[in-house]
């Protein structure tokens, strides 16, 4: 297996932050999302109560993802690849719900709404590409 440069090493080191923090929400959102909705409008209270069963799994899923790929790419795993893909699969189905299902943009707006999902979905595909160079490097592929 080639060498990894350091700029690889600490970029890894990000992504796992980046999963940490997924999963610190995720977290949150199982543990004290009624909660947190219900001390910011009604509404979103009423929003967070209708969300189906399998959504939190879902969110679990993308986020558990996620942190499984930061550490495989630490670890030199060429499974990185295949978790990243899970995870924004997982992520896509999650805000695709709520974006085509929800009248989440209508009650609060775009602008308020979709940046953040985006710049999530844009890191799932920044995961995907940094693992797959590392495979093609060399950089990661024993299991």
């Amino acid at each position: 297996m080639s060498p990894r440069p350091t700029w690889f090493t600490a970029t890894a080191g990000l992504l796992l932050l980046w999963a940490l923090a997924g999963v610190a929400a995720c977290a949150g959102h199982v543990l004290a999302g009624e909660q947190m909705a219900a001390a910011q409008s009604e509404w979103d209270a009423n929003f967070f109560r209708a969300l189906p069963a399998w959504f939190a799994w879902d969110y679990a899923v993308a986020t558990g993802a996620s942190l499984a790929g930061a550490v495989a790419l630490l670890r030199r795993s060429r499974l990185a690849l295949g978790l990243y893909a899970v995870s924004l699969a997982a992520v896509i189905v999650q805000f695709g719900y709520v974006f085509a299902a929800t009248d989440l943009i209508a009650h609060k707006g775009a602008a308020a709404t979709v940046p953040f999902p985006v710049f999530i979905a844009v890191m799932g595909g920044v995961q995907i590409a940094v693992a797959r160079m590392a495979l093609r490097r060399g950089w990661i592929g024993a299991d």
